[in-house]
Order: structure tokens, then C-alpha cells, then sequence
């Protein structure tokens, strides 16, 4: 059953192939002699973010949720190979930017990946070592009060910031935190409803994936959509045991990740019927 509220199961099987044999395609050219050593830093970084593309193209298919964790060590393994090039090319080349990312939470772009990242670790149930190398790539303790506090259930000795970098929309979700008992599902339902629009920027600081799948700015056929999951709010119901029940079915919110064993929690889309002259020439012999 697709879970995603757009695309049909063609869109779905072939963007999902398409990352498979991406990410397939891109460690093994990266293992070759390489023929431009500046470029290699980013072509890791956009290897690790095909890995991230192609779990949430899985999620939005309707893959097994157990399925998608096997896919989790190629973001890391990516973006440390990232790292260690980019430690080399600076080296060698003396360039300190070579990529274009900003590695910083201050960046929202960073900030809602690292997010994600986290999330899909977490509800995933990743296993340690590749638990203990995303803190590493993510660093940055003490900087984010929110994130350091997800972070903080499974990384004990995490420094908890003072400070929400990104009060819109993370504002809400620190509330559905911080509430009594009784109140966090409403609040963390209204994280929810919030959170894509809440989440709209402007030029540069415009999230990468945010028009993805709009019928006028980034329509479905140009094959960039992955789905629009609010990842952040499924680890934090998960992580500080807020009940979802408010939050099941909505269009965004991921609900199948705490539910590895099912039933789906995404309602399912009507299928269209053939029209009348249709069935009738497909009953022609």
C-alpha cells in the first residue's frame, strides 16, 4: 500500500529503482582512480543523500519498515568518506570549500536533515556503531536545546543547549515536550499541522526538498519527490512516549515508523475504476 498521499506505485518503482541504482553507481565510481579529486567531496555528499532519497522513497512505497534500516549505513559511510576527501583535497589543494553545504545547525538546510537523521536513527533502532558514528558526524552538542534533548535519550552524557535555533516550527514541538501529560498529543498534533507551511523560507534559505512535488514549481513527473515526512515529530512521540493517536493519518506525519509490524496507520487511496467503455473492450476477445 502506498503511504504517500501523491504519486501512483509506477511513480514509486521507478524512483525507487532509480536511487537503488544510483547509490550503486555512485560508491563504486568513487572507489575507482578519480578523475577530478576537487569534485569528490560533494559527489560523496550527494551519494549520502541518495541513501536518505531512497529510504523515504521506500517509506512512501509502502516497503516493509524493516527493510528500510539495511539502507542506513551508506549516509554514513558517504558523508564520512565526504570528510576525510574533503581533509584531503584542503591538504593537497588547499580549498576549504569544496562542498555546498552548510555544516552548521544555524542552517536551517542542516539543521532539518540532521533532524531527519536522527528520527530515522532513532525509530529505526539502528544499531550502536552506526548509532555512535551519526553523533559524531553531527557533533555539535550543546547547540540546539530540542535536538540535544532527542539526542540525549540515547546518547546519555549529551550537553543540552539552552537555545531553540529555529523557533518556526520547532517552538511547537519543544511545547508538545515540555506539556502535561494530557496536553502533548494536542500539541503534537498541532506541531504537525504546522510544520510544512511553518517550514516555508525564502530564496537561499529555502530547504532543498520544500518544492519538490508542486504542480507548478516542482511538479511530480520531474521525479525529484520523496514525500514530505515529519520525521521529527514521530521520533519525539516515539523517544518521550507522547501517544500519536491525534496525528495518525495525517498526510505528513510518518505513523508506520513506530509500527514496524502494522497495520498501516496511512489511509488507503481509492483506486480509480475503469470507465464503462473500457471494461467493455478489455472483455472483447
Amino acid at each position: 500500500m502506498i503511504r504517500d498521499s501523491m504519486g501512483d506505485m509506477a511513480y514509486w518503482d521507478k524512483w525507487v529503482e532509480h536511487s537503488q541504482a544510483r547509490t550503486v553507481k555512485m560508491l563504486s565510481a568513487l572507489a575507482l582512480p578519480s578523475q577530478n579529486p576537487v569534485y569528490d567531496p560533494q559527489y560523496s555528499l550527494d551519494a549520502s543523500s541518495e541513501f536518505l532519497r531512497l529510504i523515504l522513497r521506500m517509506y512512501s512505497r509502502g516497503d516493509p519498515i524493516r527493510e528500510l534500516a539495511r539502507h542506513f549505513f551508506g549516509i554514513l559511510d558517504a558523508w564520512e568518506l565526504s570528510n576525510r576527501l574533503t581533509k584531503k583535497v584542503y591538504e593537497e589543494h588547499h580549498l576549504k570549500n569544496c562542498r555546498d553545504w552548510t555544516f552548521d545547525l544555524a542552517n536551517l538546510n542542516h539543521y532539518n536533515l540532521c533532524f531527519w537523521l536522527v528520527g530515522l536513527a532513532l525509530t529505526l533502532g539502528i544499531q550502536d556503531d552506526q548509532w555512535n558514528r551519526l553523533v559524531m558526524l553531527i557533533d555539535a552538542a550543546g547547540q540546539d536545546e530540542l535536538l540535544d534533548r532527542v539526542m540525549a535519550t540515547r546518547q546519555i552524557d549529551r550537553t543540552i543547549g539552552t537555545r531553540l535555533l529555529h523557533p518556526k516550527p520547532y517552538a511547537r514541538l519543544l511545547k508538545a515536550i515540555d506539556a502535561s501529560e494530557d496536553q502533548r498529543p494536542k500539541f503534537l498534533r498541532e506541531f504537525v499541522d504546522n510544520w510544512y507551511p511553518e517550514l516555508a523560507r525564502k530564496g537561499k534559505d529555502e530547504l532543498w526538498w520544500y518544492i519538490y512535488g508542486d504542480p507548478v514549481k516542482h511538479p511530480l513527473e520531474k521525479g525529484s519527490y520523496f514525500g514530505r515526512w515529519c520525521i521529527e515529530a514521530a521520533v519525539v512521540a516515539k523517544v518521550f512516549d507522547i501517544d500519536d493517536t491525534l496525528c495518525l493519518g495525517h498526510e505528513h506525519y510518518p505513523g508506520d515508523l513506530l509500527r514496524p509490524n502494522g497495520p498501516s496507520t496511512h489511509a488507503k487511496r481509492p483506486v480509480a475504476k475503469p470507465g464503462f467503455l473500457k471494461m467493455w473492450l478489455g472483455g472483447k476477445r
